[in-house]
């Protein structure tokens, strides 16, 4: 039986061990690198060079979710015991910072295309997300002993879908711009 603690302080049994409470916090930690980086992407995104448009609002208002959720994911690791793994949110960083260089015809300024694959980059990241809480939304369904709330993560995965369809929105918008330039 494993017994964790839930948000206000109640100690659960769980009727089973999680087959994997170690695969759990594998688990968690690769989603906590990948949000790390999707928050340095969202936050680069808003700011410079599209601070002063209203995509600008847009990603910082995303930015901040995704700022929450990853402060979810560390409050859920230190319920589970799970140590945060520096190594690999150092890794989510640098993969951040490589996908900075990209082949786009333009040496030392931003192509016309940057801003869309990097809008289709976060897309791809927030839908990871929304993955982790339907995963976490299923165990905690499975086995209510491990004290994780059900209805918290249908409400992750609703914004996670709703941060997508934003995103979205964004993409196609600086897609058509950018592939429709003259």
């Amino acid at each position: 039986m494993a017994q964790s603690t839930t948000a206000d302080g109640k100690t659960t049994t769980s009727s089973h061990k999680l087959a994997g409470e170690h695969l759990l916090g594998i688990y968690l930690n690769d989603h906590l690198a990948g949000s790390t980086a999707g928050l340095r992407l969202a936050r680069r995104l808003a700011g410079t060079p599209h601070q002063q448009l209203p995509i600008g609002a847009e990603l910082w208002s995303i930015a901040e979710e995704i700022d929450e959720d990853r402060s979810v994911l560390i409050a859920l690791m230190e319920q589970f015991g799970a140590p945060r793994r520096r190594y690999k949110i150092t890794a989510g960083l640098l993969a951040e910072l490589v996908g900075r260089l990209k082949l786009n015809g333009r040496l030392l300024t931003r192509s016309p295309l940057s801003t869309m694959i990097e809008l289709e980059t976060l897309q791809l990241g927030v839908e990871g997300k929304r993955l982790v809480w339907a995963t976490l939304r299923a165990l905690a369904e499975e086995d209510p002993g491990l004290g994780l709330d059900p209805p918290r993560f249908d409400q992750l995965e609703q914004r996670a879908i709703g941060q997508a369809a934003r995103l979205d929105a964004m993409r196609l918008r600086t897609g058509r711009a950018a592939l429709m330039e003259r």
